[in-house]
């Protein structure tokens, strides 16, 4: 057994949990741990005579972390050192050597690489799957943009050029679209697509469904999608325009078709949830990466951790685990 240093021994004694340390506890007992490591390991390197690699549980732990607080290279190694929670949670002490900024970023490119993001998010639905909280009677599809910086300051001299700007209302946008495909019973998001931001939602369609759902629902932009996904007893419930809605007279006919599209709505809020966590849970307010491909790894990685996230209450339920309670 490691000796502990001052600092943690100290930590250990205190009785006030925190609002972290209630989050790590609960996601050290819902993360399917050996099924992310048995992924990982075979390309992980292995100890020969040179650096000693730290070990993929501490790493993959670290890399989590990072994605879960939103939190560069540089900052995850200062967090190790600061914050003796997150330090806990990986298995670290500062009596032993610490993963610098380097480390932190090729075990990222490792997953980047191998393209293992996707990998990730089907163990992830696979666990899920098992503990019956994935359904997948229905879909619902939808889009949302991440902005990307518009600043030319930099060594090229130009943006981005594989993120673009679109017009949503009357607003401009300069970044990627994130496409989900999520169950329509447990909101929970099982397919995920990207593209630069012009790229029209319908357009995504066909890659959203996994082709086992009976019914799909989309909002109004996504009209003409049943044009675009041939297969035989499928069925849409796409929103009709509001401007078709609003043209109608007052009457019965229009009273019955509201109540039809606020019962398709109801339905289609489920979707929001995982935007939702990514964005405010998780921080995922701009793009931390220049090109689709590191960013489409990194939304497709915080998919997959909200799913967790979203399904924590019940998997802890069904484990026997208790939901830990920080102090107020």
């Amino acid at each position: 057994m490691s000796q502990m240093s001052f600092g943690d021994a100290e930590y250990a004694g205190k009785r006030k949990q925190t609002r972290r340390e209630v989050f790590l506890a609960e996601m050290e007992q819902v993360v399917p741990w050996k099924s992310l490591l048995k992924l990982i390991e075979p390309l992980y390197p292995i100890a020969g005579n040179g650096r000693q690699p730290y070990p993929l549980k501490t790493m993959l732990r670290v890399h989590l972390m990072q994605n879960w607080f939103a939190l560069s290279d540089p900052a995850m190694e200062e967090a190790l050192y600061e914050i003796t929670p997150m330090r806990v949670f990986a298995g670290l002490s500062l009596t032993k050597p610490i993963p610098d900024e380097t480390t932190i970023l090729n075990f990222r490119h490792l997953l980047e690489k191998n393209e293992l993001a996707p990998e990730i998010l089907g163990r992830v639905n696979a666990y899920l799957a098992r503990k019956g909280l994935l359904l997948k009677r229905g879909s619902i599809v939808d889009a949302t943009i991440i902005a990307a910086p518009s600043s030319t300051k930099n060594a090229e001299g130009q943006r981005d050029p594989e993120m673009h700007q679109t017009k949503k209302g009357n607003q401009w946008h300069f970044g990627m679209k994130a496409h989900i495909g999520v169950d329509a019973d447990s909101g929970l998001v099982h397919t995920v697509t990207t593209t630069a931001a012009n790229e029209a939602d319908v357009e995504q369609v066909e890659e959203l469904l996994h082709g086992k759902e009976e019914v799909v629902h989309a909002d109004a932009g996504y009209a003409g999608a049943q044009t675009r996904v041939e297969r035989e007893g499928l069925r849409w419930e796409i929103a009709a325009k509001r401007a078709r809605v609003k043209a109608m007279k007052d009457g019965r006919e229009k009273q019955a078709l509201e109540k039809i599209e606020r019962r398709k709505a109801s339905i289609r809020a489920r979707v929001e949830h995982p935007f939702r966590v990514i964005k405010r849970q998780f921080g995922l307010t701009k793009v931390r990466f220049r090109g689709l491909a590191k960013n489409t790894a990194h939304v497709i990685t915080l998919f997959a951790l909200s799913n967790l996230w979203m399904a924590r209450r019940k998997l802890l339920a069904m484990t026997g685990g208790l939901r830990p309670q920080y102090a107020k």
